[in-house]
């Protein structure tokens, strides 16, 4: 057919087939339950998936002189319009059930609006139109290319040549253009938003905190972030209304991005260097390394840490506590993590800073050092410790790392080596002497057996698809789906290759809209896991549900 009619023609039979089996797994149950809009989408992107797969099987079926007879053809385009077209209609229809399930398994109301799921069809329908006629139009090209280059080369190189342009030209287009373009309005969007004050946030007086008149950073080079970071400091005075004993002014130092400008360095791992001794210079300056507990945390990609991560271990300490934490990018987790890849060198930078005048300390005076983490946070505070599980527990007094990523190194090294028998979504390590994982307070009891100090602890939610996020998806089936599986992963959840990547990849966006406890919201579960890693002495589980109840009513 000629180059012409490449945009125009009408889709072959097989490529149609296999976007209607893609669009209809692409409701099947996943990890998290969707809103409308983002079921649309996923079902258009896997359908495209579905049609490009089908156009090359029926390209191969062609080359191999596999041609039905033109009856049969007539009767599997009636077929494909009969037997297609209501798959289609009743998986549409039929999903809602299914979504139901989902949102049942996470505590939310299992009702659906019908009126916004009928309009999943006709968006789907519209984006995957777009995606074709996208790839047409690319093809079309393609061909245009192989024709301008024909008389002057083989046929074979012309059409080699003409691929290899088109690739190219794709590939420059998406990256040097598109991808970069928006990353650059990303950055910039981000960098604005990091020059904003948070509602109720004001520069603290307390010498114990970063940004007040005592502190070497100034209040505008925290940034957003860490503005909110020592703006929602506890005082002792609110401590002291919790515990009823005196307590202290916990500190908290950050050393925002906007602290490295002026200081006349280029060289990346240098900045990162002199902006880790800053925070040690801030920490000490605050008396953070006379206090009993230090906790040297990691923040997410845009800085951020997490206050129920970030409280606990104060009020379990009088307020005799100290936290460090510095930022490494404006940008969210998300995009950090795929296009900068800072987060394992800023992590170490901090780690080894404040590890290395820690440990000129007395032994007997120094505090006891802590590391903590959420999300990209926990995958920072990872990298510091090449030496694995050994090296953590020979260095800390102990570990929290929530919502781990998928690359982080160390969780990744224990879930492997995991005792046999034990999910991979609470793996058991060495008999549960140093590590264990925990979605409920009932973990932190698997397995039954001696947990002495010191204590790391995993918080992972069994429905999180930042936990269980991969490539791999696209070709191998997940251990999370087999055996026994976490008491919110949908049973009827099923493994396809490729579409079950798309539906996680999607499950990403709902993440944060489902209640605690579940996607990438992990609530209160932090102070149950502090109670257990550092308990002061004393401390019963009464006082931590004590502590749970009171945190959850502060604003």
């Amino acid at each position: 057919m000629g180059e012409q009619r490449i945009v125009r023609r009408m889709p072959s039979w097989s490529a149609l087939v296999g976007a209607v089996l893609f669009y209809c797994l692409s409701f099947t149950p996943s990890l998290l339950p969707r809103p409308w809009l983002l079921q649309a989408a996923a079902g258009a992107i896997t359908a495209f998936f579905g049609y490009g797969l089908g156009a090359f099987f029926g390209l191969v079926a062609r080359r191999c002189g596999l041609l039905p007879s033109p009856t049969v053809r007539r009767a599997g385009w009636w077929l494909l319009a009969g037997v297609g077209g209501g798959a289609v209609v009743a998986i549409t229809a039929w999903s809602v059930r299914w979504q139901g399930d989902a949102r049942r398994a996470v505590g939310l109301d299992p009702r659906i609006g019908w009126w916004q799921w009928t309009l999943v069809l006709p968006v789907a329908l519209l984006l995957g139109a777009l995606l074709v006629l996208a790839a047409r139009a690319v093809r079309l090209g393609t061909r245009t290319l192989r024709r301008i280059l024909a008389p002057a080369v083989p046929g074979w190189a012309a059409a080699a040549g003409a691929a290899a342009l088109a690739a190219v030209l794709v590939v420059g287009f998406v990256q040097g253009f598109l991808l970069r373009g928006l990353l650059g309005l990303a950055e910039r969007g981000a960098a604005l938003t990091d020059r904003s004050t948070g509602p109720g946030i004001v520069r603290p007086e307390l010498p114990t905190l970063s940004g007040s008149p005592d502190s070497y950073e100034s209040w505008d080079s925290l940034g957003a972030k860490g503005r909110d970071f020592v703006g929602q400091a506890p005082t002792a005075a609110r401590i002291s209304g919790f515990t009823g004993r005196p307590a202290k002014d916990p500190v908290r130092a950050y050393v925002g991005l906007r602290s490295d400008e002026g200081i006349g360095l280029t060289d990346p791992e240098r900045v990162l260097q002199e902006r880790a001794r800053r925070a040690v210079a801030e920490l000490d300056r605050a008396g953070g390394f006379q206090r009993k507990v230090l906790v040297v945390t990691g923040t997410t990609g845009s800085g951020w840490v997490n206050e129920r991560i970030a409280q606990p271990p104060e009020y379990l300490y009088d307020g005799d506590s100290a936290e460090v934490a510095f930022q490494y990018s404006y940008l969210p987790s998300w995009i950090s993590f795929l296009t900068e890849g800072k987060a394992s060198e800023a992590g170490r930078a901090l780690y080894d800073a404040v590890h290395a005048h820690w440990s000129q300390l007395p032994a007997d005076s120094r505090p006891r050092l802590l590391v903590a983490g959420e999300s990209l946070g926990s995958y920072a505070v990872e990298q510091a410790f090449p030496g694995g599980v050994d090296q953590l527990t020979a260095e800390t007094g102990g570990a929290l790392l929530v919502g781990p990523t998928p690359d982080n190194p160390l969780r990744k090294t224990i879930t492997d080596g995991r005792a046999p028998g034990s999910p991979v979504w609470r793996p058991v390590h060495q008999a549960g002497r140093t590590v264990r994982f925990a979605q409920q307070t009932s973990d932190f009891a698997i397995p039954d057996a001696p947990w002495p100090q010191p204590r790391v602890v995993y918080l992972q939610n069994g429905s999180d698809p930042v936990v269980w996020w991969q490539p791999a998806l696209i070709w191998s089936r997940p251990a999370w789906l087999n055996g026994q599986r976490a008491h919110d992963v949908p049973p009827t959840m099923r493994w396809y290759p490729v579409v079950t990547f798309w539906q996680v990849t999607c499950d990403l966006a709902a993440s944060e809209a489902v209640p605690e406890g579940h996607g990438h919201r992990y609530g209160l579960m932090p102070v149950e896991a502090w109670s257990r890693i550092v308990p002061p002495d004393g401390w019963t589980p009464q006082d931590t549900e004590r502590l749970v109840a009171y945190l959850r009513e502060q604003p």
